[in-house]
């Protein structure tokens, strides 16, 4: 069974088909690429498996569990983590302390028993050792990008690959089973993109399934299971790297002609 799939997912802006009736499938462990021309509908796509958008009609079910009633911080705690086009860290904020609030997502403080006194006693100790987890569990991430040299930088002075990492690495401080990643190489140069392609294989090793966005298809095509191609909102195609290279479909919504 698919971790993710979605049943004939919509999304219309008055009278704009951002997303047309796709039905897809993510697998566990994998490394699935979105790819389109600029308009296609990947974004949205992504908004509405997220929670950060409502689709207008359709399904999106992950482990089994239909998740299109849950706000996107519901769903996050299912196990579906994200990152954005745009880069949104807390810039005035530390690298260290930018991870640490991905990690105070899965905080959480119980009531104990029905007295006050001793739930403040266990409650001093549960959140003792909850920072611990925080401190340790956003220490090993850090470590994992390589930022443990710059964790008290303020994150707006980190060059922009690394606040891309940095970004991923706040995704991943929430022990997401899925990460979206959207366009994690935009804006990257060679040699950061080539890093980035490793970095994403490292990510699925660990047991966590990555979706992406990408235009950079020398990246899709190198570490992708599947790729899924929208255009105009349409899925047109969901096969293997070497499958969509020479999908005609795929070929005329890039060039704008086919073979055939």
């Amino acid at each position: 069974m698919p971790l993710l799939y979605t049943q004939n997912l919509r999304r219309e802006f008055g009278g704009v088909v951002a997303v047309s009736d796709v039905s897809i499938e993510i697998f566990k462990n994998t490394i699935t690429g979105i790819i389109g021309p600029n308009g296609a509908g990947k974004t949205t796509l992504f908004n509405t498996i997220t929670g950060l958008d409502y689709p207008t009609g359709g399904f999106v079910f992950f482990k089994g569990e239909d998740i299109i009633p849950l706000p996107a911080y519901q769903i996050t705690r299912k196990g579906i983590a994200r990152t954005f086009q745009n880069i949104r860290l807390f810039k005035e904020m530390t690298v260290f302390e930018n991870v640490m609030i991905g990690r105070h997502f899965r905080g959480n403080h119980p009531k104990f028993t029905s007295n006050k006194y001793l739930n403040f006693i266990m409650g001093r100790i549960f959140v003792a050792r909850e920072e611990r987890d925080i401190y340790f569990n956003s220490l090993k991430w850090l470590e994992f990008f390589d930022l443990l040299n710059v964790r008290d930088e303020y994150a707006k002075n980190l060059p922009y690959g690394k606040q891309r990492e940095l970004e991923i690495a706040r995704a991943l401080a929430t022990e997401p089973d899925m990460l979206f990643l959207d366009e994690p190489a935009a804006g990257m140069n060679p040699q950061e993109t080539e890093e980035l392609m490793g970095t994403i294989k490292k990510i699925r090793d660990l047991g966590i399934t990555v979706v992406l966005i990408e235009h950079d298809m020398k990246l899709v095509m190198n570490i992708c299971d599947k790729i899924i191609v929208l255009n105009y909102g349409r899925k047109i195609a969901e096969e293997t790297p070497d499958d969509v290279q020479n999908n005609p479909e795929v070929i005329e919504a890039y060039l704008g002609k086919s073979d055939e």
